[in-house]
């Protein structure tokens, strides 16, 4: 998810009655609740690199038991530092409870373990087990940028703050409303999403015989009870793709959509392409629905070039973000693309 959702939701569990345990109980929250995303570094490699990169070892069981630890140490750093300050700049504030170190751990904690908890929601992917394992984990039911979410947690926020400022008992109330509102959200859309797939993956088979090796049902911005599925097929010259909509209040029926992208690219190609190309051996990490497609270029130099996107991010929109292009270097004349290769 963006970062001012882990912000807010970091925000919120500190109204929920947490940020009263200790001192620094709300800076600790919001702060554990981004810092798995230092991983962002990476973007200044340049190129696809970073996508390998991202949402892995700092998102993996090793991060969430150390980076809690190290959190907790500079709070009570910090707050030893603004002691000595007292009647200066910068100085701790009066007002501040004392600093709990127990309940300063346990909010580092929990605000940590919040950050893989929303990423796993999104199509994007997440290593959930990373160093131990480079498996991708994907929930598929909110969008990586959801303003439904953005909504509740923003109004639970702000009402339960302005109870708290006039001094009313019930001022946590507004969070935990906020709270278990979306907590029910993020089950509804789990459930359109199994109904997407689950529709997808019969009409396929109805249509073609065969069942899919994979259903993906990628939630959409703002709608959040339409989704953009797309189904895999293994063909006999490679992996076929089709997509379709499913709208949950639509009372048409689903309809399947034939082939739209065939990979023509051949195994050795594409292996050859993960040997001289850091960015696509990177992306081929990544992707969970690649599209390899081949393409001749002429000229007095002919060169055969690889085109690798995935399926999940192939609207114009974002595609020149999630797709690279390589050079094959081939000895041997490059092949005419086949017959069997359709773009969307």
């Amino acid at each position: 998810m963006d970062n001012l959702t882990h912000s807010l939701a970091g925000a919120v569990l500190g109204q929920l009655g947490l940020k009263k345990k200790t001192g620094l109980g709300m800076a600790t929250l919001i702060i554990a609740a981004n810092i798995p995303d230092i991983d962002a570094v990476s973007v200044l490699l340049g190129g696809t690199q970073h996508l390998a990169i991202r949402r892995g070892i700092t998102h993996g069981p090793i991060a969430m038991l150390i980076l809690p630890i190290i959190l907790t140490g500079v709070m009570i750093w910090f707050d030893g530092w603004q002691s000595r300050r007292v009647g200066k700049s910068w100085g701790r504030p009066a007002s501040r409870l004392p600093v709990h170190k127990g309940w300063l751990l346990a909010l580092a904690y929990i605000g940590t373990l919040s950050h893989p908890a929303l990423d796993w929601l999104n199509s994007y992917g997440i290593r959930l087990l990373e160093p131990f394992s480079s498996r991708w984990f994907y929930g598929d039911s909110i969008f990586i940028i959801d303003i439904w979410i953005w909504i509740a947690l923003i109004a639970g926020l702000w009402i339960s703050r302005r109870r708290e400022k006039k001094g009313r008992a019930d001022w946590q109330r507004p969070a935990w409303i906020s709270f278990t509102a979306i907590c029910a959200y993020i089950v509804a859309n789990g459930l359109i999403t199994d109904k997407a797939e689950s529709e997808m993956a019969l009409a396929v088979e109805r249509s073609t015989g065969e069942i899919p090796e994979q259903v993906v049902a990628n939630p959409m911005p703002v709608t959040f009870w339409r989704r953009d599925v797309i189904w895999q097929l293994f063909g006999q010259n490679g992996k076929i793709y089709g997509e379709s909509q499913f709208d949950l209040l639509s009372a048409e029926d689903f309809k399947w959509q034939g082939p739209l992208v065939r990979n023509n690219a051949s195994p050795e190609m594409v292996e050859e392409a993960k040997q001289v190309d850091a960015d696509a051996r990177a992306f081929l990490f990544w992707a969970r629905l690649p599209v390899l497609l081949k393409e001749k270029k002429t000229g007095d130099n002919p060169e055969l070039m690889l085109n690798i996107s995935d399926m999940r991010f192939r609207d114009p929109v974002v595609q020149s973000r999630f797709s690279v292009q390589t050079k094959i270097p081939r000895s041997d004349t490059p092949p005419e693309i086949g017959a069997d290769t359709e773009n969307k």
